[in-house]
């Protein structure tokens, strides 16, 4: 008897196990452009989802479901970072009472996109969507070993600040735009790397940046653990307290409540 309910038991683990681990891996390896009609965003990481098809390809429509489906099944991200994360990008949308959002609607200035962006130019400039690659150059200067630490995001972060504002005469950095634009610094480690050292390889956050495509054929693979808010928060702290100079953005608070970042 005994026997019996040890290998009941067993069976069930092993069938809840497979069960938690039942999601869509066949977006891995897929991949396509943007076509004609599709759009995009200013979102390097969003574009990636939608290319290999985890959000809708054509980047229109998105609703809450497709947020948090594509941020779990890609990235590992939890399903309350993924519902924060969507009522974020739904204050993009200018229709009112909206319940979905596009990817081209982010570009909106101000209120998610800002300023001083990592690889896209400034709204002033005429286009704040486009991968620049003269931009990213610029960011990449910054990160002088094989694998980028917080303190190499946070100096090319701020070095990317100084020179918008040396060369916008509109320059503006809100509040949301500060914490959006310290967390998108610290996304791109938390999702690609490793968020206890807080390092990332430096060649898989290049090939995301210039080819909106998974590193998988560098070596990357989706995260084991499982990414909440408060892992993205800690690591948008470090940013922020690596960063000397400037604005006085090292003093920035920010908590779970009011936090805005990108993924």
């Amino acid at each position: 008897m005994k026997l019996n309910v040890l290998c009941i038991a067993t069976a069930l683990a092993q069938a809840f196990a497979r069960a938690s681990d039942d999601w869509d891996h066949s977006h891995f390896f897929t991949w396509s452009p943007p076509g004609p009609g599709d759009v995009r965003a200013p979102c390097p990481m969003l574009n990636t989802l939608a290319n290999h098809g985890f959000l809708p390809h054509n980047g229109q429509n998105i609703t809450e479901f497709d947020t948090i489906n594509a941020l779990y099944t890609a990235l590992n991200v939890n399903q309350t970072l993924g519902e924060f994360l969507f009522k974020a990008a739904l204050t993009t949308n200018p229709t009112p009472n909206a319940t979905t959002f596009s990817l081209d609607n982010l570009s909106r200035h101000n209120i998610l996109e800002h300023d001083a962006s990592l690889s896209r130019g400034d709204f002033f400039f005429g286009d704040d969507h486009t991968f620049n690659q003269t931009i990213f150059d610029q960011t990449r200067s910054y990160w002088t070993a094989p694998v980028v630490d917080v303190q190499m995001a946070a100096n090319a972060r701020l070095a990317r600040v100084h020179t918008s504002n040396a060369t916008n005469p509109t320059f503006t950095l809100t509040t949301t735009g500060r914490e959006f634009s310290f967390g998108e610094s610290a996304a791109y480690i938390l999702v690609l790397g490793d968020r206890v050292t807080g390092t990332v390889t430096r060649s898989w956050v290049e090939y995301l940046f210039e080819h909106e495509r998974l590193p998988l054929q560098l070596g990357w693979q989706r995260r084991r653990e499982i990414i909440s808010t408060s892992d993205l928060v800690t690591l948008l702290e470090r940013v922020a307290n690596d960063t000397v100079g400037g604005f006085s953005e090292a003093d920035v608070k920010i908590s779970a409540r009011d936090f805005h970042a990108g993924i």
